[in-house]
């Protein structure tokens, strides 16, 4: 389908989807979280996915000067587009049965940053930014940031960015565990693709599985995260994939991977 905000490609058995907003960063309004929830929702047998910005940015955050848009100035109105466009767009990435790969250029700010760290793999141009701005304007983070940034980073380095408002440059991210690694700028489109290319070919629901087991467990006692993964085994191991993989191994060769 068409878009007013994204733009969508197929590559292979990979889905990329770019914020085209470059005019304005790539700034989010509620219908590009709306757009972004939609194309994330047909995957159409894509069976990885990769996130990035258009021009010199990856998402400058919520757009707050949005024109024909629900005003997300004041309390009402943030709380309506979070409860109604942001969060729900987060959830679907969170659920997602597929890899995600998010290609972070330039800034990556306010819910911009949400996004871009919800990536299975967020790998950043070393021009990159992360840059929780809430303070800045008398606001709190959101979409998800106060769940996500204290489990990525620990609550000192979350609070850090939450509080003083400071860019956090994508090589000091990938020191901090903030993000799976830094490259050269002019390398940054080529490895994530390469790298949601190889995602896309391997076992699908095993790694679908494992993205759901590592959220669950983020919130789960040792036990229950015991069981999850027992629960998570008996789906990838009735895959067709799981199948291919031990005559593989018996075989002594490569195992080639259909996603089913």
């Amino acid at each position: 389908m068409d878009y007013e905000t994204i733009r969508v490609e197929r590559v292979g058995d990979v889905l990329k989807i770019v914020l085209n907003r470059p005019e304005r960063l790539n700034a989010c309004p509620p219908n590009m979280a709306l757009e972004l929830a939609t194309a994330l929702n047909d995957l159409d047998g894509a069976r990885a996915v990769v996130i990035t910005g258009e021009g010199r940015a990856f998402c400058s955050g919520a757009d707050l000067a949005a024109r024909g848009e629900r005003s997300i100035a004041g309390g009402r109105g943030a709380y309506t587009a979070l409860t109604q466009a942001y969060n729900p767009l987060m959830l679907t990435l969170s659920r997602l049965p597929v890899p995600v790969v998010t290609a972070v250029n330039g800034p990556a700010a306010g819910v911009g940053c949400s996004i871009a760290l919800a990536g299975d793999f967020v790998i950043a141009g070393r021009s990159a930014y992360f840059l929780q701005a809430f303070v800045n304007i008398g606001l709190v983070p959101d979409g998800g940031a106060s769940w996500m940034l204290t489990r990525l980073v620990g609550k000192a380095r979350a609070t850090e960015m939450m509080m003083l408002g400071e860019k956090i440059g994508a090589e000091k991210a990938e020191n901090w565990g903030l993000i799976y690694k830094a490259v050269d700028d002019a390398a940054l489109q080529d490895e994530a693709l390469a790298l949601a290319t190889r995602l896309a070919a391997g076992p699908t629901v095993a790694l679908g599985t494992m993205r759901q087991n590592i959220a669950k467990a983020l919130e789960a006692d040792y036990a229950s995260a015991l069981l999850v993964e027992a629960e998570g085994q008996w789906k990838a191991g009735d895959s067709a994939d799981a199948a291919e993989g031990g005559l593989a191994f018996l075989e002594k060769r490569k195992a080639v991977f259909t996603g089913k």
